[in-house]
């Protein structure tokens, strides 16, 4: 039997109690890093990303869809990655990449509003906070490490709030003539505040360049690469993926999915080249979906997934997680799987480690309505 409170394949990584305190600890020197934010909008499926093959209710509780797991490449011996994952199984050997199963936020209803909502602000509950815990962590940081881009239409909540941030999204629209570009800069010119977000909007559409014009998972990548990678371009960014509700046929769909996620990171591993060292790549959804299949092949609203940081420094090549089980008995409400680690607990733990913050000042900065305090350490590496 799987025991519930049994960390699989922990290796390193502890729970660690923190009190908060008074005052700010920011990061001490300006730095190299890189972090990026990949959401997944629509709850994606940890169960079909990460499979507990190992579990013994896992054949019987996910019925066609654990077809897709009979040749996947095993992690350890409880869990498989999708097949899809290429690029991902590629870093996972390379001890470039850690998955945390069974994580949640702090929301335990099963709305995308709501959900997305405290995903993004780091609150205890929807609309109990109204800027974004990526753009409290900017405020940590050095002034030449908070420079924030969305690759979004407009900025997203999880970047809204004090410090400026950017949004860059391609337009399908022909391009402005120079002389209507010149134009506007001169009128902009009268205002600083203007001025400058027209320079930095120039500026990124430079960069940007030939990825700007496409809009697949590959060209994401590779722009947000590109963006990430100039040196005098932006260190943190958030990238919004849509289309993980998978309600229905759900096999064919979420393979899909998640190869265009293999190939976006893929691609910003490849377009950051040396960079890469010093980045941090986390992924994560604002709920699960549950552990039944349901009448139409697919998969309904659900609780707890599965979280993946990715990149040079991550102390990867492992599963974290206190796995409840998939029997009748051990998931949450009777239907979807059990979150036993709380999320913001991770994203704390890693981007503590990754600009070198106090843990517990972290915490209190970018979930200041948590009520644990607790924070996961061990992983990154040093």
């Amino acid at each position: 039997m799987i025991s519930r409170r049994s960390f699989v394949s922990a290796g390193a990584a502890t729970v660690i109690g923190s009190t908060f305190g008074p005052g700010m600890a920011f990061a001490k020197a300006p730095t190299d890093k890189r972090f990026v934010f990949i959401i997944q909008r629509g709850a994606a499926d940890g169960l079909g990303t990460v499979a507990p093959v190992g579990d013994p209710a896992f054949v019987e509780q996910r019925g066609v869809l654990a077809e897709e797991f009979a040749d996947a490449p095993r992690l350890d011996s409880l869990f498989a990655l999708h097949p899809r994952l290429a690029t991902l199984a590629s870093l996972y050997d390379e001890g470039q990449a850690l998955f945390v199963h069974a994580t949640a936020s702090a929301y335990r209803d099963r709305s995308h509003f709501d959900g997305q909502n405290v995903l993004e602000s780091g609150g205890s509950r929807a609309y109990a906070l109204h800027d974004g815990w990526m753009n409290r962590m900017l405020a940590l940081l050095p002034a030449d490490d908070a420079r924030g881009i969305a690759l979004a239409a407009s900025v997203p909540l999880a970047m809204r709030g004090a410090i400026s941030v950017a949004s860059y999204a391609p337009s399908n629209l022909p391009d402005a003539s120079d002389d209507l570009m010149a134009r506007v800069g001169m009128l902009y010119a009268e205002d600083p505040e203007l001025d400058a977000s027209w320079r930095q909007a120039i500026a990124t559409q430079a960069v940007a360049g030939d990825a700007s014009g496409r809009r697949n998972a590959q060209a994401t990548g590779e722009l947000a690469a590109r963006l990430l990678a100039d040196p005098a371009g932006s260190r943190i960014a958030m990238i919004e993926t849509g289309g993980w509700d998978t309600h229905a046929q759900q096999r064919g769909r979420l393979g899909a999915q998640l190869g265009n996620l293999d190939q976006l990171i893929g691609a910003l591993r490849d377009g950051l080249g040396p960079v890469w060292e010093d980045t941090l790549i986390v992924v994560a959804t604002e709920f699960g979906r549950t552990v039944r299949v349901n009448g139409t092949g697919g998969t309904d609203h659900g609780t707890a997934s599965c979280a993946m940081l990715l990149g040079g420094k991550v102390a990867g090549g492992r599963v974290i997680a206190d796995w409840p089980g998939l029997s009748d008995g051990a998931l949450y409400e009777n239907r979807d799987l059990r979150p036993t680690t709380d999320l913001a607990a991770i994203l704390t733990g890693t981007v503590s480690a990754h600009y070198g913050v106090d843990p517990a000042r972290a915490m209190g900065a970018m979930f200041p309505d948590t009520r644990s305090g607790r924070v996961v350490e061990g992983l990154m590496r040093g």
